[in-house]
């Protein structure tokens, strides 16, 4: 449907939703090009007219799908399966949801929080952190952050840059470090437990490891998402 470039290898794509396409936020669609198919979670939320992904290009020759992606304009088909798939959904047991991505990882968190204003919905408080190299490759940092802002009590959004010193960072002032080696301070100074909070870890498999290596020990239900790269 259209397209927008946010950095030199991510981008967003609008895909047409298929009559009758069900899903859930925080699912993935299976899309697919020359009978080459991957699985992208969803951004958007379900009463959202089309379907939004975000997706980072790997180049060739390690990139199968992503490089014919990133060839697509408007008017280009892809292939899409009928159902969507994925149990990593917002779990509401608990009053904190503390939800930590890396870069494209950001994408179910995103699904999760439209649907959860669209519906009007009270009683949680989402911490959500991504961390990124780069500060250009926080692609709903505009969206998350006008949120937060004005629904502090809703959403505390935290993106934190692994590379500070490098030119492209010129100008953050944000956090910094590996999001995986913030996480466990920011539960910290927030007094998330593990009887008022649950875990989710999207992205990058070492980053998943990390806080599952940190939060499970100490009694946190960890829900999980890996993103492997394209294959």
């Amino acid at each position: 449907m259209r397209r927008q470039e946010a950095t030199g290898d991510l981008w967003i794509m609008w895909v047409e939703k298929p009559e009758g396409f069900a899903f859930k936020p925080g699912q993935y669609c299976t899309i697919g090009v020359e009978g080459i198919e991957r699985a992208y979670s969803i951004v958007s939320a379900p009463h959202e007219d089309d379907l939004e992904l975000f997706v980072e290009l790997v180049p060739l020759p390690d990139g199968v799908l992503t490089p014919k992606l990133w060839e697509l304009r408007p008017g280009d088909a892809v292939t899409i399966r009928p159902r969507a798939k994925g149990l990593f959904v917002f779990k509401p047991a608990l009053p904190n949801q503390l939800m930590v991505s890396t870069v494209t990882g950001v994408v179910p968190y995103v699904s999760i929080l439209r649907d959860y204003t669209h519906h009007g919905l009270e009683g949680r408080r989402f911490h959500t952190l991504q961390g990124a190299s780069y500060a250009d490759e926080f692609t709903y940092a505009d969206e998350l952050g006008k949120l937060a802002r004005e629904r502090p009590d809703l959403l505390v959004y935290t993106p934190t840059v692994s590379r500070p010193r490098e030119a492209r960072n010129r100008g953050w002032s944000g956090e910094t470090g590996r999001v995986n080696e913030i996480v466990e301070r920011y539960a910290e100074r927030h007094e998330l437990t593990p009887e008022d909070t649950i875990v989710y870890a999207c992205g990058h498999p070492g980053m998943i490891e990390d806080v599952k290596a940190i939060f499970i020990p100490r009694g946190f239900q960890v829900e999980e998402e890996r993103f492997w790269k394209d294959d």
